[in-house]
């Protein structure tokens, strides 16, 4: 049953991803980043501005409980699809009072507790417009391994939606045997306007926590005789372009020689992916600061994992436990000092002549920042400067709401907000400060909009540490596993 009236809000300082979302150069050579002691002033005036023009929204909780809500489309029929990664279900809800339909349950998904289970989702353009296309792709991770031990990959699946029935059947797999884990997935499945599939595989969480042994991949690049034998196995790290039937398009980027699937490489978790036009956009986790806003171009590198944002040095050094001196295995995980025997690497020790910078960043800080505030106690990572970008969106609807024309929104997860930032007219850099709407004690997932532009629903996770009103850590969400509701109120 949706439940009515305002949402409640809190506003504090920067946040940043960690261990249970993967769960996820010289100042004038910035276009433009957020630094840290910028930060702190900026939210405190967008305070005062998130509370004057959020006031032309009215809020409102469609319906809570999902089972981990992670993607959500506004379908032809005027709901919204989304997939549950832990229940393992396609499901379509009714927005004027939240009525549930599973439209398809996919039980061979493996989750674990981790990122895995039923992940990504893209409606066919001409989903219900009777031309013979109504399908539905979803992404999710599997077993590949037919014994007891577990070996994760993920495939994209094609299903065919029936209206009468309100089902999804005819399962066809696009493709198989891509890298899975229970860590970094990335997992956005976008329909581009050149009729092409595009997906994003993150680094799987290597180098880090219960993974720390494991090399990243995100610089690896496919052979020629691995594509051949349809082995995905390097596609970690990467942003993918597909055929509708999972080939290789032919206009795809020759990269070190090797057309493959990989459109661009060198990425370490991208959740979020959109287009302005035909001009792609990604953004993307950073490790401890620098979550990234990227302009994707065809065969560029982006650098992860030798460089983190910007390529200066600043509060970011590459350790590579995989090639430590002393046996990794024996090594205790260390987010902050790794040990002597971990070789470490400064960003500018590392060059490529594909590599792209972003053109914005959440935050830049420099070195010597601290990051162990004691502020969010054990949950130290909440407090670190980055948002935890976990979709990307462009608002193009010029009769909507005014002033977003032009603008990308990203629902953030540990910040429990909605950033708008304004593009320039070229949309390579940013005009004005990003701006924060809709904050609340939640976990924001992704949003759908309505077509007007002018209605947003966001999904939120069932659980999970976010901000608290006093800019510490809790697990306390106001909104567990929800569909909340911002409707524009004001005069166009």
């Amino acid at each position: 049953m949706a439940q009515a009236g305002l949402l409640s809000t809190a506003s504090w300082s920067f946040i940043g991803c960690g261990p249970t979302d993967s769960l996820d150069g010289p100042a004038g050579a910035h276009e433009h980043s957020l630094g840290a002691s910028e930060s702190f002033a900026e939210e405190g005036a967008g305070s005062a501005d998130f509370a004057a023009e959020d006031a032309t929204f009215a809020s409102r909780e469609v319906v809570r409980g999902l089972s981990f809500p992670i993607r959500v489309a506004w379908g032809p029929d005027g709901y919204l699809w989304l997939t549950e990664r832990v229940g393992k279900r396609v499901v379509r809800v009714r927005p004027s009072d939240g009525q549930k339909a599973t439209a398809v349950t996919i039980s061979e998904a493996y989750q674990s507790g981790g990122q895995d289970g039923v992940l990504g989702l893209a409606l066919h353009p001409d989903l219900l417009q009777d031309k013979g296309t109504d399908y539905v792709y979803v992404s999710y991770t599997y077993d590949a391994d037919s014994g007891p031990a577990v070996s994760r990959r993920t495939k994209i699946r094609r299903y065919t939606y029936d209206p009468t029935a309100g089902t999804l059947g005819s399962p066809l797999d696009v493709i198989t045997g891509l890298p899975g884990s229970d860590d970094h997935n990335s997992a956005r499945l976008l329909f581009g306007p050149d009729q092409k599939l595009y997906y994003t595989v993150g680094d799987q969480g290597n180098n880090q926590f219960n993974r720390k042994c494991l090399p990243v991949g995100s610089q690896d690049l496919p052979t020629a005789g691995e594509v051949a034998a349809n082995d995905w196995s390097k596609y970690a790290g990467k942003i993918l372009r597909l055929n509708l039937d999972g080939s290789i398009p032919s206009d795809n980027p020759q990269i070190a020689g090797t057309r493959s699937h990989v459109y661009s490489y060198g990425h370490r978790n991208a959740q979020g992916l959109t287009f302005r036009g035909n001009t792609l956009y990604a953004n993307e986790h950073g490790p401890k600061s620098d979550d990234e806003l990227n302009v994707i171009q065809p065969g560029k590198n982006y650098g992860w994992p030798h460089v983190a944002g910007y390529q200066d040095n600043q509060a970011y050094t590459y350790a590579n436990w995989s090639a430590s001196t002393t046996p990794c295995a024996s090594l205790a995980w260390n987010d902050y000092t790794p040990p002597s025997s971990v070789p470490q690497q400064q960003e500018s020790a590392w060059s490529h002549a594909d590599f792209k910078a972003p053109f914005f960043t959440f935050y830049t800080v420099a070195n010597g920042y601290n990051f162990q505030n004691h502020a969010c106690g054990s949950a130290a990572y909440i407090c670190w400067p980055t948002i935890a970008p976990s979709s990307l969106h462009h608002y193009a609807v010029e009769s909507g709401i005014p002033g977003w024309e032009d603008s990308l929104l990203m629902t953030t997860l540990k910040k429990g907000a909605v950033y708008r930032v304004k593009l320039s007219a070229t949309g390579e850099s940013v005009v004005g400060e990003p701006v924060v709407h809709f904050q609340t004690t939640n976990r924001y997932r992704d949003l759908a909009m309505s077509p007007d532009g002018r209605t947003f629903y966001v999904i939120t996770d069932t659980e999970g540490n976010t901000s608290g009103p006093t800019g510490g850590a809790t697990t306390a969400l106001h909104n567990p596993g929800a569909i909340l509701e911002f409707k524009y109120t004001g005069a166009n």
